[in-house]
């Protein structure tokens, strides 16, 4: 299986006009490695998924994801992004996202992950690592670290 996350789906300047934007930037760096095979139908899955919940968590984390028939193998995508994007969470914008692409059928594998991730971002240790990695390989290398137990 190839690797959850790689320095490609890392964005450390992510566009911040709204959670649409920040999702279609994570999303293409995800369909040019190859794991999204439609970006437009991918970010539809998404987009229906947010609509039952909003992602967004407290202390500045959105994690948009989805399962999805345009996704050839679970990704993960990291986006940082300066001036916050409203992912609908009750303490204001996210200036760390995540975006899950699970293939559809692999729901235990997405739900594994999103359940790794959301324990460790209740570490302000961890957040802020995240707020303050240098390059995409100071993320990749904590991400999996920490949320992948490599």
């Amino acid at each position: 299986m190839s690797d959850l996350i790689t320095v490609d789906l890392v964005e450390l300047d992510l566009p911040g006009q709204d959670r649409k934007a920040a999702t279609a930037a994570l999303a293409n760096r995800l369909a040019k490695e190859g794991r999204v095979t439609d970006v437009e139908g991918f970010l539809a899955d998404v987009r229906a998924r947010e609509e039952q919940l909003p992602t967004g968590i407290e202390g500045g984390i959105g994690i948009p994801h989805a399962r999805s028939a345009h996704v050839t193998t679970p990704s993960l995508a990291f986006g940082r992004c300066a001036d916050g994007v409203d992912f609908g969470a009750s303490d204001g914008p996210a200036d760390l996202v995540f975006l899950i692409a699970a293939p559809d059928g692999e729901g235990a594998e997405h739900m594994t992950i999103l359940a790794s991730l959301a324990r460790r971002l209740v570490h302000d240790s961890f957040k802020n690592a995240l707020r303050t990695a240098p390059t995409p390989d100071a993320v990749v290398t904590l991400i999996e670290k920490e949320v992948l137990g490599r």
